[in-house]
């Protein structure tokens, strides 16, 4: 498999480092995991010689006893003793750092490249889909979940195969005494095993649980923040922290529930009685003279190593599950299909401006429709105004062309060619909408109003602005082009944001020019010279304008009427002064 292969997603293809197997989250999970294999050779190196060398302690003090209660005894004999268990110990220190290490890096890296996958195909999702998604849960998983699957590895699996070889110890060392001592460590294996099986068994609902619980609370959150001044507008606030309150106390359940299932972990009473039965076989068998005293400590000593596995494994499988949990979070957003298709064979020319809407219906629901039956042509080069009530569909037509969202019946065509057939990057790239609620970027204005197109010099940049009457206002700060505005531009007013917006949309000369509405937030003498820069921005580019204001309105080639998500007439101003009433609805009010 080469290093950069190509990710089909829904919507758009983007290069990775590599393809993943997404049919289940633990394919998925190994499929990261087998990119990383020098660093499992090296983690599990380090493990397994780890145990190794931690069992030289008991063997080597046992024989050191056999000598002692055995005058005379040879102190060089002694010094050899404990020079093999000092060395032996500094080169297992090094190799459990090789064990860490191994399985830090291969966390790391994998969180690493599960974040850039989620985030390479949540880009590559529909606006439908993003429309349906709680923002906070969404973050909850490409942060939370993504993280828990670092810990899944480290230190998760780390400590899981670091301590899984401490339960083989006692098998192996045991016997070399006495064939008997074999039965009690393998009876707890055994025993351990079903344990855990059981143990899982319960924790893995419980755990899938906290970590939805734990997407509902930050969801709420997120909503509580994003709309904090409708809260605060409204002296919501107590209504708030009740409902977050209640999410709050969901998790908290949920994770008392986690804590209750690990407080009954039963491998701890197993390894008591295992303790207690394996020291008493072995003092039965020094009494009958089939071992030495030296054999019984040594023993003893290997089988204390069963002490590592049981304790670690409390916490090491409940974070695995944990992590096990975030993935199939994860996955279920990656695996979440869409009907938009990038279309990289699709028609990709310069776009003349003709558009046409034939029979086209839609709706974000497939039981409530927005749009039905819509019929026009649009001439290139024209400017049209698409007039309407509140909620007839005028928005929802216009995302239609870009194909921010597709239709469900019936066909969209820009210059004769269906929008389904062309290179979607190719189509967007020649549109630009500009809609009532901007969003702009945490970053300088200069940055936002290049988004488009990144490689502009500073002087288009500028001339933008001017073009957009933003550069007067944006000299007014300290920075001028270089000052950082907050996030979604808070910092701004309604008004310069949408000259920044108009400003961005002149940047990039789109083919296809729509303002939803774009100029609501402006005064009057600022929105006559944009009016005068729209003007000129529509002259050779088809125009698409939103509006309430008859000032736009009447210099436009064309209007569109909407009611009710149809098509109510189509005409002048003036022809449509004289024949629809629903146009002469609009003035009216």
């Amino acid at each position: 498999m080469t290093d950069n292969n190509i990710e089909e997603i829904s919507e758009f293809r983007f290069e990775t480092k590599y393809k993943t197997n997404q049919k289940t989250e633990l394919l998925w999970i190994l499929s990261h995991a087998v990119h990383q294999w020098p660093w499992i050779i090296m983690a599990l190196f380090g493990a397994i010689s780890n145990a190794a060398l931690a069992s030289i302690v008991p063997i080597y003090i046992g024989r050191a006893f056999n000598e002692i209660v055995n005058p005379p005894t040879p102190l060089a004999l002694i010094g050899r003793f404990a020079l093999i268990i000092g060395i032996s110990q500094v080169v297992r220190g090094f190799l459990q750092f090789c064990r860490n290490f191994g399985f830090e890096i291969i966390a790391q890296n994998i969180e690493k490249y599960v974040r850039q996958e989620l985030y390479v195909n949540l880009l590559g999702k529909s606006m439908t889909f993003h429309n349906l998604q709680s923002v906070g849960d969404l973050m909850a998983r490409a942060t939370n979940d993504v993280r828990e699957v670092n810990y899944m590895f480290s230190p998760g699996f780390n400590l899981v195969f670091g301590s899984l070889n401490f339960l083989f110890i006692p098998l192996i060392v045991g016997p070399t005494y006495h064939i008997a001592l074999i039965a009690t460590p393998a009876a707890f294996i055994f025993l351990y095993v079903l344990a855990l099986w059981h143990y899982l068994k319960i924790l893995n609902p419980v755990t899938n649980t906290v970590r939805s619980t734990f997407g509902q609370l930050n969801s709420r959150l997120a909503e509580a923040i994003d709309g904090v001044e409708i809260v605060k507008g409204t002296a919501q606030e107590d209504a708030e922290i009740e409902r977050f309150r209640k999410n709050a106390v969901d998790y908290r359940d949920s994770s008392i529930n986690q804590g209750d299932i690990e407080s009954r972990f039963l491998p701890m009473l197993l390894l008591g009685i295992t303790m207690a039965v394996g020291l008493a076989h072995a003092l039965l068998l020094f009494q009958q003279g089939l071992i030495s005293i030296g054999d019984v400590i040594a023993y003893f000593g290997t089988l204390s190593m069963l002490g590592f596995p049981t304790f670690i494994s409390l916490f090491a499988y409940s974070q695995i599950s944990l992590g096990f949990a975030g993935a199939r979070r994860i996955l279920e957003l990656i695996k979440t299909e869409n009907k938009l298709d990038q279309n990289v064979e699709g028609f990709a020319q310069p776009i003349k401006g003709e558009i046409e809407f034939r029979d086209v219906c839609f709706g974000y629901n497939d039981d409530e429709p927005v749009l039905q039956n819509i019929n026009f042509k649009i001439k290139p080069g024209q400017t049209v105004a698409i007039v309407g009530q509140t909620g007839s569909g005028k928005t929802s037509l216009v995302k239609l062309i870009n194909r921010t969202f597709d239709v469900d019946s019936g066909e969209v065509f820009i210059d004769g060619v269906n929008v389904k057939d062309w290179y979607l990057e190719s189509l967007r790239n020649q549109i630009s909408i500009i809609e009532q609620d901007v969003f702009l970027f945490s970053r300088t204005i200069a940055e936002n109003i290049a988004f488009g197109k990144q490689d502009a010099t500073k002087e288009e940049i500028i001339e933008a602005g001017k073009e957009a009457q933003a550069h007067d206002f944006i000299m007014s700060f300290e920075n001028g082009y270089d000052t950082i505005i907050g996030e979604r531009g808070t910092t701004l007013s309604g008004g310069q944001r949408q000259r920044l917006a108009l400003a961005r949309a002149f940047m990039t000369s789109p083919r296809i020019l729509i303002l939803d509405d774009s100029t609501s937030a402006i005064d009057s003498e600022t929105e006559d010279r944009i009016q005068q820069a729209i003007f000129r921005a529509a002259e050779g580019r088809t125009t698409l304008l939103i509006t309430h204001r008859l000032s736009q309105i009447r210099w436009a080639n064309l209007i569109v009427v909407m009611r009710k998500g149809k098509v109510s007439a189509v005409g002048t101003h003036e022809e449509l002064m004289q024949s629809s009433k629903s146009y002469q609805r609009i003035f009216s009010e």
